[in-house]
């Protein structure tokens, strides 16, 4: 009977749910760990496109492309452009018969969550070290306990992991971009004008050095980003998180003199305004391999959201990585496979992503929105005609 290693997977980001299910439909044992203290702890984030070569397919290896199927929202994937003044100079209102339709984060994850076994996965566990023994073991260190050994430890745990120090000295940069994150609640019903104004999909604006993205999200939900170009400390310095009012008006103040259609969306924001400066890695990132320990996702290649390539490069990192190991005679052998194929794909994706982030709010940024949105509807239109 073949034997499979005792496997750790850190975090339950879409990732390493993907790989622990389709380890779990294999009969393949792995324990996940997750800083978070339930599903729900805190909000997953707004809309995301999945993609048909990489996270729809992980979804087909998972074998939940039905359920998938049943939280995609194919009818959300329009997509806007406006200048300052409310003009609208580009529209894609009829791409509900594209292949990248939106799905909701948090939707994503609690379909991945019911795919497995409630124990399985251990909340409330933040990681604080991985420990190698003598043996080429390693044991997890957590704030109250010590849990082990595990053959191979892979790290699925961000920007940020933990893990990724076994492997790289390389610590995610500043990109020069931060968002600042709003919502509006029940749009269609509190603010019809904005819903129309948005539509079924998402809209952009660029000008005057800032920029604003506001996106359709499920239950009638409006999820913002305006978008700055500043040091890394700037939105502390400049926004007052604590009081939702006050955080809400300096924001608008950063806007003074777009078209007020445009700035309602703004003022019309709730009471949930974060900052999310942008962090990647280096394009090319990798390292030599070291028996028992490897990335997947943003832990291995974290890059700028622009070109929604994140979510999908970590499923796809997982269903490959779960391919390696589930056909592979020797696990080691395995993972050595699955890192020299990751690194070279990833490299486009992550190019595309920094030549985005370096363009944003310059002066060719919006004519580069407009080219790639352009283009995109271009490659539909011949689709549908061919």
């Amino acid at each position: 009977m073949r034997s499979y290693p005792r496997i750790a997977i850190i975090g339950a980001g879409p990732g390493g749910l993907t790989l622990a299910r389709i380890l779990h439909q294999a009969g393949v044992p792995a324990s996940i760990f997750e800083r978070e203290e339930h599903a729900l702890a805190r909000p997953q984030g707004g809309t995301l496109d999945l993609h048909v070569e990489s996270g729809q397919l992980a979804m087909r290896r998972a074998g939940l492309y039905e359920e998938f199927l049943q939280i995609a929202r194919y009818e959300d994937q329009g997509s806007r452009l406006y200048d300052k003044d409310g003009t609208l100079i580009f529209a894609d209102d009829d791409a509900d018969d594209s292949d990248r339709p939106e799905v909701d984060r948090t939707a994503l994850r609690q379909t991945l969550l019911a795919s497995l076994p409630k124990e399985i996965i251990r909340w409330n566990h933040s990681l604080r070290e991985v420990r190698p023994r003598d043996d080429g073991t390693y044991d997890l260190v957590f704030e109250n306990e010590m849990i082990g050994p595990f053959d191979l430890v892979i790290g699925a745990d961000g920007s940020w992991s933990k893990v990724r120090p076994l492997v790289s000295s390389y610590r995610p940069q500043y990109s020069g971009i931060t968002f600042i994150e709003f919502g509006i609640d029940d749009v269609d019903a509190s603010h019809p004008d904005l819903a129309a104004l948005v539509g079924r999909g998402k809209i952009g604006i660029e000008a005057d050095g800032r920029g604003l993205i506001v996106q359709r999200n499920g239950n009638s939900h409006l999820r913002g980003y305006a978008i700055f170009r500043v040091p890394t400390e700037w939105a502390e310095k400049t926004f007052d998180f604590t009081s939702p009012a006050k955080a809400r008006a300096r924001l608008a103040a950063e806007f003074k003199g777009w078209a007020p259609r445009i700035l309602g969306l703004v003022e019309a924001s709730n009471d949930h305004i974060v900052s999310r400066p942008i962090y990647a890695l280096p394009v090319g990132h990798h390292w030599q391999n070291r028996i028992g320990i490897t990335l997947l996702g943003d832990a291995a290649h974290v890059m700028s959201p622009f070109g929604g390539e994140g979510v999908n490069m970590a499923m796809l990192d997982a269903a490959e990585l779960g391919r390696q190991l589930l056909e592979n005679d020797e696990w080691k052998d395995a993972v050595k496979a699955y890192e020299a194929e990751m690194f070279e794909r990833v490299i486009e994706a992550a190019e595309h992503a920094a030549e985005a982030v370096a363009t944003e709010l310059s002066h060719l940024g919006a004519e580069l929105s407009l080219q790639h949105y352009q283009a995109h509807l271009d490659a539909r239109l011949q689709g549908s005609a061919a």
